[in-house]
């Protein structure tokens, strides 16, 4: 079985030969520049293709990931309302202030009824990455809300369809049998709400003040559906949700009522011609291991250990009980980068038992590899997990 073969299966509901075994790397990789100093870490399709190259090289069944890459304009992936086009009613003024490593590009959007401003920071990181934000929100209230509805641009669809296009045919042939393609869509509606709205007051909004918050999750979801549609149209193997703003903290009860009916339409959307959805929360995650079923999402990632989340391994596969694929369950903060070979190993060998039986998993480590990650623990865990994740 080709590990191509071996990814569908399991998201197919089906047993494969033994559980794939991956690395989660993507296009801002860190490890990747690590392993291949001379890469530009700004070149996310070059990244791309070493992150192929690496995981075959360490034998593991490939997951590439496009993120930065996929994602451009990427101030839909990263926050902020759209300073790339202006119009008649859309009219931008940008002002750009470096602070040490850091640029904030500062914006005044007028329209026929009013202003907008947002800060956009990008910080240059000592390795050469890049880590952006909108660091001061455009919609501080439902006048705000009302004037982006109104009048923000619609997204190019055929210029976004052109730059996406033969990045991915490039990826796919790359890729060939030895894995599969997945694509960060611009999030699920909360997390894609938090990117232009405070974070601190969107996690009561739905209590303070329910119309403008139902109105600011439907506007956050809406504007992304072109995105998604022309992700979609160049038929990744998954497309993977981000959920981590509503984490496990928020509690099922608060979930449910208030954020599920919003990600399960945004779930579905994805999910509707029949490629599978990847919902993707790194933080807390036991307490909203029902909920997840609701959303009628194919497969969640990353089930993060201590201390980087709440994962019980055990706990986790059976409440889900094979009702959605779980992905990862290797810590990368305390043992990939700081345990010795045989740790890795040894407790490599342990998760892979409580995770295989009944299949219905994808072993990756949980979250992306971090720069300083000794390349010979990734060897290790690799070969630990290839050598017992026979079925």
């Amino acid at each position: 079985m080709t590990p191509r073969e071996r990814f569908i299966k399991v998201f197919q509901g089906e047993m494969p030969d033994r559980m794939p075994v991956t690395l989660h790397m993507f296009d801002h990789a860190r490890f990747v520049t690590k392993v291949y100093p001379t890469v530009d870490p700004l070149d996310y399709s070059t990244i791309n293709l070493k992150s192929i190259e690496l995981s075959k090289q360490l034998g593991a069944d490939v997951f590439v990931r496009m993120l930065y890459d996929a994602n451009d304009p990427i101030h839909i992936f990263m926050g902020g309302l759209v300073t790339d086009q202006q119009t008649d009613d859309w009219e931008i003024t940008t002002e750009e202030i470096q602070n040490d490593s850091t640029l904030i590009r500062r914006s005044v959007i007028r329209t026929p009824a009013g202003e907008l401003t947002q800060d956009y920071s990008i910080n240059r990181l000592p390795d050469g990455q890049e880590m952006h934000a909108c660091t001061k929100k455009p919609i501080q209230s439902s006048k705000d809300l009302e004037l982006a509805i109104k009048y923000e641009p619609p997204m190019d669809e055929e210029r976004f369809r052109k730059r996406l296009m033969p990045k991915v045919e490039s990826l796919k042939d790359a890729l060939g049998e030895d894995g599969i393609l997945g694509i960060w869509v611009p999030s699920g509606p909360f997390n894609q709400a938090s990117l232009i709205y405070d974070l601190t007051d969107l996690y009561t909004l739905y209590m303070t003040d329910y119309p403008f918050y139902e109105k600011l999750m439907s506007f956050s979801m809406e504007r992304i559906l072109g995105y998604t549609k022309v992700m979609k149209e160049t038929n990744p193997d998954v497309l993977i949700v981000g959920g981590n703003v509503p984490g496990g903290f928020v509690g099922p009860q608060v979930y449910d009522q208030y954020i599920l009916p919003f990600e399960k339409q945004y779930i579905d959307y994805c999910q509707e011609s029949g490629i599978p959805a990847m919902y993707h929360n790194c933080g807390q995650i036991m307490s909203l291991l029902e909920s997840y079923k609701k959303l009628g999402v194919r497969s969640v990632e990353p089930f993060t250990p201590p201390p980087g989340g709440d994962t019980d391994l055990t706990k986790a596969k059976e409440t889900v009980a094979g009702e959605y694929v779980m992905v990862g369950g290797v810590d990368k903060l305390e043992l990939l980068q700081h345990g010795t070979v045989d740790q890795v190993k040894k407790e490599v060998v342990g998760i892979v038992n409580k995770v295989k039986p009944g299949g219905n998993h994808i072993l990756q480590n949980a979250d992306s590899l971090e720069y300083n990650t000794p390349v010979e623990n990734v060897k290790a865990y690799i070969e630990a997990a290839l050598e017992n994740s026979w079925y």
